[in-house]
């Protein structure tokens, strides 16, 4: 009998690629034995309750998008009883997710995964009743990703998020945040926040890469402190690029669990995409909670779920 696949795809992501390179990809799936079901994405938000109802049904599944698109499909699987391993095909613009697990950026590349790859669980984030597979972000620039234009990113790429980021400049405020993480415990008027698990975020390095696993329970907590002057200005700055914590001003923390409260509802970013406005929430790290085909190497062997 042959093995069942769910093929999902959001047409649109990234440049473009994916709509031109489906047909190769399914017949490619075909002659690896897989019997393939193609599903792509018809609006934003509805890919969760489709996996809800129907992931559950094969051996594996493929998506092909942005991280948008695989925030969605890693929600719709957190809401399957037995989720079906995930082959991810990234097609966005930046690809965190992706890049932290060496996952080849080029579709058919990643697709051929399926011959030499091998599973391995990582860990998953939970915002309230939501999940993120890489960040979950709050303040500067958090919304640049899902403000700027389809369009420009396909023609630009990274370049349209800068340019984009650049428009917000004048419009910065603080955000009076109050954070509660085991012994930690902070209250600040703060420019920008996150906490992610990820090598990169945005395709920048805010940890030291060493210094990140995907799949050892903990969350890495970034914090920059509202500027008061031109110096501190400074220093947050030499400090992101260093990626070292400067007391005060620039926090950097790993944690399993933090709870997070604001005087006002807060908008949040996860994934690259609008998470809403929140005023109190729980985030949360996930161990191992999701399964994902990458590139086979001796040092992720030893840490296969068999």
């Amino acid at each position: 009998m042959l093995r069942k696949m769910l093929r999902a795809a959001n047409i649109h992501a990234g440049k473009g690629t994916v709509r031109s390179c489906l047909p190769e990809l399914i017949d490619y799936y075909v002659s690896q034995g897989w019997d393939v079901t193609v599903h792509t994405t018809q609006r934003p938000q509805e890919l969760p309750q489709y996996l809800k109802e129907n992931a559950c049904r094969y051996e594996l599944l493929a998506s092909t998008g942005g991280d948008g698109t695989l925030n969605e499909t890693i929600h719709g699987l957190m809401l399957c009883s037995a989720p079906p391993l995930l082959a991810y095909l990234p097609a966005g613009t930046v690809n965190d997710f992706a890049s932290s697990l060496s996952i080849p950026k080029s579709i058919p590349e990643a697709a051929r995964l399926l011959e030499t790859g091998i599973p391995r669980r990582v860990d998953l984030g939970q915002f309230g009743e939501q999940y993120f597979s890489y960040v979950a972000a709050f303040g500067a620039f958090t919304d640049v990703s899902y403000q700027t234009p389809q369009s420009a990113k396909q023609v630009w790429g990274r370049l349209a998020y800068l340019v984009e980021g650049l428009k917000r400049l004048p419009s910065l405020r603080p955000f009076r945040i109050k954070l509660e993480a085991g012994d930690f415990s902070l209250e600040d008027d703060f420019l920008f926040g996150m906490v992610s698990n990820s090598t990169s975020v945005g395709g920048f390095r805010f940890f030291e890469q060493s210094g990140i696993t995907m799949d050892d329970g903990l969350l890495e907590m970034t914090l920059v402190r509202y500027p008061k002057n031109f110096a501190e200005q400074q220093a947050i700055i030499n400090a992101l690029l260093k990626r070292e914590p400067v007391p005060g001003l620039v926090y950097l923390r790993q944690v399993s669990e933090v709870h997070i409260s604001s005087e006002t509802p807060v908008p949040w970013t996860l994934d690259g995409e609008f998470g809403g406005e929140v005023q109190e929430l729980d985030i949360r790290c996930l161990p191992r909670a999701l399964k994902v085909l990458v590139p086979g190497t001796d040092s992720q062997a030893a840490q296969l779920e068999d």
